[in-house]
């Protein structure tokens, strides 16, 4: 690809890692709406981006040529890994609180939701 688009092999590095990185955060994500969807609760979640934080380890090792056993950089993805599939976890349980028990509960933000008002 050197030439074509890029100039150097560095700008191919940068797209990728940028891919990579936002591949990763929409996995996280759309994990933690599916452990709400299924009405699992916030554990499940955490289990997802534990084995999602291995995944992406393998991604830097494989694509980047960084290291595949580094506890310390495994536990920073993991940990912002964890922010946003924590988002989309409360994001879809709000909704699904919301929704399906109308009569009950109402919005309050777009993460959490409080008893309605008489």
């Amino acid at each position: 690809m050197q030439g074509l688009l890029f100039e150097t092999d560095e700008g191919v590095k940068l797209v990728l890692r940028v891919l990579v990185m936002l591949l990763c955060f929409w996995t996280a994500w759309r994990s933690g709406r599916a452990a709400a969807e299924s009405w699992s609760n916030y554990g499940t979640a955490v289990v997802y981006t534990l084995l999602l934080g291995l995944a992406a380890r393998f991604l830097h090792f494989s694509l980047f040529q960084g290291p595949f056993i580094s506890p310390v950089n495994y536990v920073l993805d993991t940990a912002v890994l964890l922010v946003f599939a924590t988002a989309g976890f409360r994001v879809r349980r709000t909704q699904q609180m919301v929704s399906n028990y109308y009569w009950l509960y109402e919005k309050s933000s777009p993460f959490s939701w409080k008893t309605k008002q008489s």
